[in-house]
């Protein structure tokens, strides 16, 4: 059973829908996810946090105590492309980071009001690029990224095995948008679970992104990328999500592609549901799960045996 503190999460998309008529422009979008979306979250603690030039792309670093500084999570936030940003999403990365025990680099990106596609991906690449000539080893880093961040975290993975470029040790996706086709059955049998995120709904933001381009594009759609010899990818969708069948055909994929794959999928829980770290327990499990998984893959002991060697010391 779902906890009491997990539904600010369902209300969150209830109150999106309820209000979806009266966000009429651009920036009354981005206003009310600043407010509300950010709200979610409680503060991890412990973290730093410091604006950076990022090659261009406005970028944020986040940097726990104690975190090894030579390990990163390269993340792109979420928001449908017409909102988030690296401050909607400063504490669940907080959160991410700090159970890592690693650094974090949140990039922004044009949304589609601003620039279509391929405008995104090309913000993502100049910041990964950017990271890399700060003498980051790509075998210490791991992609992450929530909802349609999974656009780009699995553009960035084509554009550089495209270019002959060294790959990441890892993947973690939150709630992956994969599918700009939305042939997923959830769109059906989780329509009266998902207050938010009803196929129509989901079929303006792909048209807002993208405009009239082909939506089966693999640098839009992931699941009709080419996966073979993509990094270990950890995947978590919320069982009553609209979009959680697109993380299971991925999945399914990935692993026919011979990509090591793990996916949870959480009883009760909606979309990006891990924003409620640092309040609700399903979300911290999730972020748990997720660090248990990456540590090894970046070359850091486990939780267990840090904890030990800091009382040691």
């Amino acid at each position: 059973m779902a906890s009491t503190e997990s539904e600010a999460n369902r209300n969150h998309y209830a109150a999106i829908a309820a209000n979806a008529g009266k966000l009429t422009s651009p920036q009354a979008i981005i206003d009310y996810n600043d407010t509300h979306w950010t709200a979610l979250t409680g503060e991890p603690g412990g973290v730093d946090y410091s604006e950076v030039d990022a090659g261009g792309v406005p970028a944020l670093w986040i940097v726990p105590k104690c975190a090894d500084a030579r390990r990163v999570l390269f993340y792109a936030h979420g928001g449908g492309f017409i909102g988030g940003s690296i401050y909607t999403h400063r504490k669940l990365v907080g959160h991410l980071a700090k159970a890592v025990g690693c650094r974090a680099l949140a990039y922004e990106y044009p949304l589609a009001h601003q620039a279509k596609h391929p405008a995104q991906l090309e913000a993502a690449m100049a910041a990964w690029n950017w990271l890399i000539d700060q003498g980051v080893d790509t075998r210490s880093i791991a992609l992450a990224g929530d909802s349609c961040g999974a656009v780009l975290t699995y553009g960035v993975l084509q554009r550089l095995r495209s270019q002959g470029r060294p790959l990441p040790a890892a993947t973690l996706i939150i709630s992956g948008w994969f599918d700009m086709a939305l042939t997923g059955a959830s769109y059906e049998t989780n329509r009266k679970k998902d207050p938010a995120f009803a196929r129509e709904a989901v079929d303006w933001l792909v048209t807002n992104f993208i405009g009239d381009r082909d939506r089966l594009d693999p640098e839009v759609s992931a699941l009709y990328a080419d996966l073979s010899g993509f990094p270990p990818v950890f995947l978590q969708a919320g069982a009553d999500e609209a979009l959680v069948d697109e993380s299971r055909m991925f999945a399914e994929r990935a692993r026919q592609a011979g990509v090591e794959t793990r996916l949870d999928i959480f009883d009760g829980m909606l979309h990006s549901f891990q924003m409620m770290a640092g309040r609700a327990p399903e979300a911290d499990d999730a972020i748990g799960r997720f660090a248990a998984w990456a540590r090894p893959r970046l070359g850091l002991p486990d939780a267990v045996n840090m904890a030990a060697g800091e009382r040691a010391a």
